[in-house]
């Protein structure tokens, strides 16, 4: 059971999140806390595996709530929230300790994933920020081409499709409204480009699309 700490200062939006993981196998909210400092003092008293941490909190803010919670307790994950994802509050937060950023208009799926990845100690920020953070701080290998770059040889011309929509941010469900196919065999999709990739999450196949010049930072999902 992953056990989790729901940082926020809006009460709606703790039951919010606390009954999203309510429906969820292997889940659980052990605890709510409403600003930086009660955040720190909460995940020394319930030890959670990953905290949801809001950024914008009153006194103590969740940038320095999680710089302290990851020094003071580096078994703890913490996966940052914010309804602004500007790219120096990713960069701020990354730099602070949290294992991953994502905007709070996420999707419950990104929402459930992006906990499941940072408590098996990796990291995850949402496809559309992360393309941006390539876009300021690392080149791309080449120039966008018209030609099918070799590294996506072996994704059909569907698969291609299914990872440009990765990379420019889209959900699965959105992913599947696009293209006009069931969520399901969206995920299907996703994990066969995931497989022929030899990556092991979105941020990766970002950076694979990225590289590849399939996609150029500035361009977004809806």
């Amino acid at each position: 059971m992953i056990k989790v700490l729901l940082v926020d200062d809006h009460a709606l939006v703790r039951a919010g999140l606390r009954l999203l993981l309510e429906t969820e196998d292997g889940l659980t909210a052990v605890g709510e806390a409403v600003d930086g400092l009660d955040a720190v003092r909460q995940s020394h008293a319930l030890r959670p595996d990953v905290v949801l941490m809001d950024l914008h909190l009153p006194g103590m803010d969740g940038v320095a709530a999680t710089e302290r919670i990851v020094a003071e307790l580096p078994q703890v994950r913490v996966l940052a929230l914010s309804t602004f994802d500007l790219e120096e509050h990713v960069v701020a937060a990354l730099r602070a300790g949290a294992s991953g950023f994502l905007p709070k208009d996420a999707s419950p799926e990104e929402l459930i994933e992006g906990i499941r990845i940072v408590h098996r100690g990796e990291a995850t920020v949402a496809p559309r920020l992360l393309l941006g953070l390539i876009g300021t701080f690392v080149r791309p290998t080449r120039p966008r081409a018209v030609e099918v770059p070799a590294e996506l040889s072996g994704l059909n011309e569907r698969e291609r499709q299914v990872l440009e929509l990765i990379a420019r941010g889209l959900s699965n469900g959105q992913i599947a409204e696009e293209v006009g196919l069931s969520v399901s065999t969206v995920k299907n999709r996703v994990s066969d480009v995931f497989a022929k990739l030899g990556v092991r999450d979105r941020a990766q196949a970002v950076i694979a699309a990225y590289e590849a010049g399939l996609v150029t930072p500035g361009e977004r999902g809806r």
